[in-house]
């Protein structure tokens, strides 16, 4: 059956390794929360990182901001239409498509 798949992939900054990730066939804030909680279930990170993210509607949800808060994480989100501050990411879609 042919269709439309949707990644979300949780990055470490430092290792470039992809801590977590789903892929669902719709593009929900369930996609990207499971990403999160996956990646927070293999890493356990102290508070206060930096959780960085585009500006799409999945990542700015009133449950994705409750879920980091849980998690003492702080988001950071790219500028307006800039998709060089998601470099790292964006690099890693690419690869993959």
């Amino acid at each position: 059956r042919e269709g439309r798949l949707y990644l979300a992939s949780v990055m470490d900054l430092y290792t470039r390794e992809i801590v977590g990730w789903r892929l669902e066939k719709h593009m929900e804030t369930s996609l990207v929360l499971g990403a999160l909680q996956g990646a927070y279930a293999a890493k356990r990170p102290k508070e206060g990182l930096l959780y960085h993210s585009d500006r799409g509607s999945q990542y700015t949800s009133c449950e994705y901001a409750k879920q980091l808060k849980e998690y003492g994480m702080e988001s950071s989100m790219s500028r307006r239409g800039n998709c060089y501050d998601n470099a790292c990411i964006e690099s890693w879609h690419s690869i993959l498509k």
